[in-house]
């Protein structure tokens, strides 16, 4: 997407920019710990304590944030053609189900590196074909891509739970969920990350489907930097009007990035499912579609910055639940108020100091312009 305001060195756009945003959050956040009478300091330590300080919890904070990059891939991608695809959430969910039914047909008798890329290939499709929808009104009938894809979560999310209810429930079963999948159908943790630094995840769900998430960041990076279609969206959304007199087709461009915002959503349903539930239940997703968005605008809409944004929302999540445990009185509610400041301040208000910076910048340079310089010899 283009820029409102002017360029910046690179090293204030994606880094200190995002600091400052966050800092702000955190800061605002710990006046909401002491309006309750706790100490934020006591708070943030128990925060990054329980988001770093031992293997278990490493394992929980990689794994949330192992959602949030596929999400956060998947916001920016859209952002980069100039959409705004807040139907992560739905197409993650439809995308359960190409995770899900190869998992049910082949775990008697396929082993999971089979199943595997045939669930990627699975919730890839299925998520790109969700997204195809609102992509096509967009295209062909001007729909409003935002509108479609937030009424898409809905209807999303009543078809899963009808699919659930209805058709892949056990008979028996009261519960509206999956039958556990075979060990064929889960994904091997992974303990030897951490392992030869002493660290043991316990019962932390961390597995492989982190590593695809890093395969799959610079895939993404490649594609919309080093390829004539990531040229092309990046053009779209920089300027239409250009794009069209440069003879790119906007309606063929609005849908190949939408569907492939949705294959990158869908593709986080391989995390808890394979990885961490074993079966497909209601609410898998848990919100890390919307996360996305944070994320995404947090990273600048950059594979490298996406990444460690998603580590600090997986710190926030893990982190959190630790204060919940250790300080009764900060209850979980006011976790989510502290995780939606970062959202607040990262997401819809990070333009907030941009302007201030800017024309501090813009002043720095002005005054290093007209320093004497110094006469050749």
């Amino acid at each position: 997407m283009s820029a409102p305001y002017a360029k910046l060195p690179a090293w204030v756009d994606y880094g200190l920019i995002p600091l400052i945003n966050l800092a702000v959050a955190f800061l605002v956040a710990g006046l909401v710990v002491l309006a309750v009478g706790q100490s934020p300091l006591r708070a943030a330590s128990l925060m990054v304590e329980g988001a770093f300080g031992y293997g278990e919890g490493i394992g929980f904070t990689l794994y949330y944030a192992t959602n949030f990059i596929f999400t956060g891939l998947a916001v920016a991608v859209a952002f980069h053609c100039g959409l705004f695809n807040i139907g992560g959430e739905g197409q993650a969910y439809v995308a359960g189900l190409g995770v899900v039914l190869p998992c049910l047909w082949l775990d008697q008798f396929a082993p999971w590196y089979v199943i595997f890329p045939i669930a990627i290939l699975g919730s890839a499709l299925a998520g790109g074909a969700w997204a195809l929808i609102p992509g096509w009104l967009q295209a062909k009938r001007g729909s409003h891509v935002v509108i479609t894809t937030i009424m898409f979560n809905f209807i999303a999310s009543s078809l899963m739970v009808y699919v659930l209810v209805d058709v892949l429930k056990p008979a028996g079963s009261m519960a509206p969920q999956t039958r556990k999948f075979a060990e064929n159908g889960q994904l091997p943790r992974m303990d030897w990350l951490l392992s030869p630094f002493g660290l043991d995840i316990g019962g932390a769900p961390f597995n492989l489907s982190f590593l695809l998430a890093l395969v799959v960041a610079f895939i993404v990076w490649v594609v919309i930097w080093r390829t004539k279609l990531g040229y092309e969206i990046r053009t779209m959304g920089h300027s239409p009007t250009a794009a069209v007199y440069a003879g790119i087709r906007e309606h063929r461009i609005i849908i190949i990035t939408m569907m492939m915002s949705g294959a990158l959503a869908g593709m986080m349903a391989l995390n808890p499912i394979m990885g961490d539930q074993h079966s497909m239940q209601l609410d898998f997703v848990g919100g890390a579609g919307f996360v996305g968005i944070a994320v995404a605008l947090m990273g600048r809409s950059h594979p490298a910055g996406i990444i460690p944004a998603a580590i600090l929302f997986g710190m926030l999540y893990q982190g959190g639940a630790e204060i919940s445990f250790e300080m009764p009185e900060i209850s979980r509610d006011m976790i989510t108020i502290i995780q939606g400041l970062v959202i607040l301040f990262a997401g819809a208000m990070e333009n907030m100091f941009r302007p201030a910076i800017t024309t501090f910048f813009a002043t720095l340079g002005a005054v290093r312009a007209d320093r004497p310089q110094p006469a050749a010899e």
